[in-house]
């Protein structure tokens, strides 16, 4: 079997983690430009003033892109660059970079794949609430539209978000993201509101201006799975599925929030400040969303917690996704098994927990069209007489788009993979320690690219549409 044709072969990035640029031609600072910057907070100091120049080399990181045979690229557009002050002026420079990008994708025929938030908010809106305030989601409907309207001609594919989960929990939970708030649980759930009725009202947004592209979210999927079947430990994979999962895609797909948080919210007094024309307007759009982006790495195992519920402040070396933690209310653990396989970061390989989560939601939401968004394996490459010798991303990447594979053989409807990351780019937390890409970048040779072994056997791939998998 070959990937259908109408199957995206791609690769992703994000705005901070490659542009540098960080305030060059009227860009306004974000919260990552400050919080970066404060000791201890990243690897050795990294932030992303310059990152990997992307801002500057463009063109030559698009040429490596098409060489390599990608069709489509997804990356993102920094708000502060659009509006430097988040709901302001805006800057037209910002709207030239960005409009030369997608040119240059479409010049080599790259489908251009666009995510509207990745994480780098205007700091003013930051400093003003961040996504606890209701200025943010007035201020990015507004950056939304600006996109739209400017890009919209040439871009047919949008993703408002990516990643609630993440920058709200690391955000207000765990305090390794911005705003570096730990275990403010109101907070948490208010500012995913947020974000859940912003996506929603740019969805109507969208849908008014009949440009006749397609719209949707990206979520983190981290599907959860007992260790056992003791009652215990399978009612604590149900829990994880419905605060990690079903509390993000539930809003989204189905217009409304999981019964059985909104429960306990309820009982522990972490209900969002919610309005009915806003849980009206989640409501009335659903139905909007186009498909949902998947950012897969690993499930997690999880039992149930029978420890106090002692919270511990999470650094940079504590803040991952490795197992060994309790959940934030303490409720389950997720665990590392003998039976399975880690990364160098302790983070699960399971194309199989994939494939068992795709028939999950399948099952919750129906036939909803999916992107795999990202997928990647993060390593220290090896480098042998001067060749980038990557075998396990290779390894790593082949055994999911053989699921991948699967899935569409059984009746998932996935229209598109998109690797993380097409570049070797900069990590939030773990600086250029970390690499992701199919194309290196030598920081010891003036960011200088160079194609790995992943680079070639991507090509391949794609150019025979994954018959050889």
């Amino acid at each position: 079997m070959k990937f259908p044709h109408d199957f995206l072969f791609g690769a992703a990035t994000a705005a901070y983690q490659i542009e540098g640029a960080w305030d060059e031609d009227g860009k306004g600072p974000t919260n990552w430009d400050v919080f970066s910057k404060l000791p201890g907070k990243t690897y050795e100091g990294t932030n992303g003033d310059i990152a990997i120049d992307h801002y500057h080399r463009y063109k030559e990181d698009i040429r490596l892109m098409a060489e390599m045979g990608l069709e489509s690229y997804r990356f993102s557009v920094s708000w502060a660059r659009i509006l430097p002050t988040g709901d302001g002026e805006v800057n037209q420079k910002g709207l030239d970079f960005y409009n030369d990008v997608i040119n240059e994708c479409l010049h080599y025929g790259i489908v251009p794949f666009v995510t509207l938030y990745h994480w780098d908010l205007p700091l003013t809106l930051e400093q003003d609430g961040g996504w606890t305030a209701k200025r943010t989601v007035e201020a990015f409907v507004k950056y939304a539209e600006i996109c739209f309207r400017a890009f919209g001609d040439r871009v047919k594919h949008w993703i408002t978000f990516n990643e609630t989960v993440m920058f709200c929990g690391l955000g207000y939970l765990k305090g390794a993201h911005p705003p570096g708030i730990s275990n403010d649980k109101k907070k948490y759930f208010q500012a995913t509101h947020h974000v859940f009725y912003a996506h929603a009202r740019a969805v109507e947004v969208y849908k008014s201006l009949k440009q006749y592209g397609e719209i949707g979210i990206t979520h983190v999927f981290l599907p959860a799975f007992s260790t056992d079947d003791q009652p215990e430990n399978v009612s604590a994979a149900r829990h994880a599925n419905e605060y990690e999962t079903f509390w993000y895609y539930d809003p989204i797909l189905k217009g409304e929030y999981p019964a059985y948080v909104v429960e306990q919210l309820k009982d522990n007094g972490w209900t969002p400040d919610w309005t009915v024309e806003e849980l009206d307007t989640l409501r009335g759009n659903a139905a909007g969303n186009d498909f949902i982006g998947l950012n897969y790495y690993q499930p997690i195992r999880v039992e149930r917690n029978r420890e106090a519920a002692a919270f511990t402040e999470h650094t940079r070396e504590t803040s991952t996704l490795a197992p060994g933690h309790a959940s934030f209310d303490g409720f389950y653990r997720t665990v590392k098994m003998e039976d399975k396989t880690y990364t160098k970061w302790g983070w699960e390989i399971s194309p199989q927990g994939f494939l068992d989560g795709l028939h999950m939601l399948k099952q919750r939401y129906g036939d909803i069209k999916m992107y795999v968004t990202e997928n990647g394996l993060g390593d220290e490459d090896p480098i042998i007489e001067g060749e980038i010798v990557d075998v396990p991303r290779v390894k790593y990447i082949e055994e999911h788009l053989k699921v991948v594979k699967q899935a569409i053989r059984e009746g998932i409807h996935l229209k598109g993979y998109y690797a993380w990351s097409a570049i070797d780019l900069l990590s939030w937390l773990n600086g250029f320690k970390k690499q992701y890409g199919f194309i290196y970048v030598d920081h010891e040779n003036q960011l200088s690219r160079k194609k790995k072994l992943s680079f070639h056997w991507y090509k391949r791939i794609i150019e025979t549409r994954g018959e050889e998998l």
